[in-house]
């Protein structure tokens, strides 16, 4: 057996097991390129500042996760799946580095979401299985203001075709963005977390 497979047969079989084991692991580092401090992280953190005065790239080893550029899972989210992010604020012009961050659950099954034209699930409602890049384009609905996740994980954008600010909801009643601190917010297009992005 060739050097390289033997490498190649070893990290396959390591991150099987860190996938068995649920060992989900981000690598936080201080300054740009994984200079200076670092920091693993291993699960949900509502504030990264007891390891790290500040974040200017990471590493996602395994697992998909949300980003937060505010302390307890607030501020701006942002979906970030394997790689290396090497200077995420300059790439996409971020004002703010990561303050918290939350482990995505993998999920294999059905997906199921209703959105609702108003708060509190009024208005028109509308079951969806499947991603929808226009809310506008398939159901001729302007914006959804409520929504319920019954199945699976589910990402939505404030604009159609997958695009601007985005949110995680994992299943659970979502009545209304404002309660939420988000009261100018609207939705138009939503994208399933598949298995297969892990």
């Amino acid at each position: 057996m060739c050097y390289m497979h033997y490498i190649q047969c070893i990290t396959k079989m390591f991150k099987l097991i860190k996938e068995k084991n649920n060992l989900f692991q981000v690598i936080f580092y201080e300054d740009r390129n994984f200079q200076g401090r670092s920091w693993e992280c291993n699960g949900d953190y509502a504030d990264f500042s007891p390891y790290l005065s500040r974040c200017h790239s990471f590493r996602v080893e395994s697992g998909c996760w949300m980003m937060y550029d505010q302390p307890n899972y607030m501020g701006m989210q942002y979906f970030m799946r394997r790689g290396e992010y090497p200077d995420y604020m300059g790439m996409w012009g971020w004002n703010n580095w990561i303050r918290s961050c939350r482990y995505i659950p993998m999920y294999r099954g059905n997906y199921r979401m209703r959105i609702y034209e108003r708060e509190n699930f009024g208005g028109q409602m509308y079951e969806m299985m499947d991603d929808c890049d226009s809310i506008m384009d398939r159901y001729r609905m302007s914006h959804c203001n409520s929504c319920h996740v019954m199945d699976g994980h589910w990402l939505m954008y404030e604009h159609p075709h997958y695009r601007g600010r985005m949110w995680y909801f994992p299943p659970g009643e979502y009545r209304s963005w404002r309660n939420m601190g988000y009261p100018n917010m609207r939705f138009m297009s939503m994208r399933r977390i598949m298995d297969s992005w892990y």
